[in-house]
């Protein structure tokens, strides 16, 4: 007899909101606002033109990841971003809309068996796409919960042939002063850069995500292709990446670069742990006047807690 053992973040599918609610356009359409949905409506539908894989999009949901919480709606998600080469402020969307997606070429390198680039498309077709439901805390205390598409950083990882000195991953995002004009400033270690182990990376819960609320991923969120690891702070989760580099040796982050008093390699979410200006304790829910409770590893400890056994010595939660 199978028995399956329910994840502690699960709960029975008619609680979590159904996929038609957030896909379904046609109530903005309505009312005084019908003009202005139809502009947006347009300008989305330019930008989906230029991408080649809008026919994968919505992809069916993986129904083993699903919510505690309803799903933010996207007209808060998508207007409040942290995405600092185009602004410090969250409204970076109409400055990331200059980042041109197309074409667009990540390169694997390190130790992998042979370094190779591929194009995003090329990539995103030789994947199974699929959709999940995953709750994302930021370290600033806020929170959203999103239908992310994507793959399985695993299948990555595996198409690299990484050689057993690869110890870490490191991803980068793009470099371009041109359109990015925060990157013109000395004060920040650009390109971002972040890490992960390579156990973080072939555990399930690591997300290659190209799509969001069922279409292509939009330029705030990191198009065409970012990273989702929902049991860490959200700095975590590098936007818009160019370079995958298979390493032996613990990579630098971004956020280290700059503050590692503050923001350090692990960035697991824990309430008990403080960020040195504020309280992980509890978490404003994006959308809502709402504060809840922050749980451990976001909700997902018991995916995630293994991986961390014998690094009680390191600040597993800064």
């Amino acid at each position: 007899m199978h028995i399956r053992r329910k994840r502690g973040w699960e709960i029975p599918e008619h609680l979590a909101t159904p996929e038609a609610v957030f896909l379904d356009r046609r109530a903005l359409l309505g009312g005084a606002a019908g003009l202005a949905a139809v502009s947006l409506l347009d300008g989305r539908a330019a930008h989906a033109a230029a991408d080649p894989t809008t026919d994968l999009y919505p992809a069916k949901r993986n129904e083993a990841f699903v919510l505690d919480r309803e799903v933010t709606p996207e007209r808060y998600s998508a207007d409040y971003n942290n995405f600092y080469e185009f602004g410090t402020s969250k409204t970076v969307r109409p400055a990331s809309d200059a980042l041109k997606t197309r074409p667009w070429t990540i390169k694997i390198d390190g130790l992998v068996e042979k370094p190779f680039e591929i194009g995003i498309d090329d990539l995103i077709r030789k994947m199974s796409l699929e959709e999940r439901l995953y709750r994302h805390r930021c370290v600033e205390a806020w929170s959203m919960s999103v239908p992310w598409t994507g793959f399985p950083m695993s299948k990555l990882v595996a198409l690299a042939k990484p050689t057993s000195g690869a110890k870490y991953i490191q991803m980068q995002t793009f470099l371009d002063k041109a359109v990015a004009k925060e990157q013109r400033s000395f004060l920040y270690p650009w390109p971002y850069t972040e890490g992960l182990t390579m156990a973080e990376a072939n555990n399930d819960l690591a997300f290659l995500v190209t799509g969001v609320y069922g279409k292509p991923l939009a330029n705030q969120f990191g198009a065409p292709i970012r990273l989702a690891v929902p049991w860490k702070y959200g700095f975590k989760s590098v936007k818009s990446i160019t370079k995958i580099s298979f390493v032996a040796e613990r990579p630098k982050t971004f956020w280290e670069g700059l503050q590692s008093a503050e923001y350090g390699f692990w960035a697991n979410v824990n309430p008990a742990v403080a960020h040195p200006r504020w309280s992980q304790a509890t978490e404003r829910v994006l959308g809502t006047d709402n504060r809840v409770p922050t749980l451990i590893y976001n909700g997902y400890g018991e995916q995630v807690a293994e991986l961390y056994k014998g690094l009680e010595k390191e600040r597993l939660f800064v």
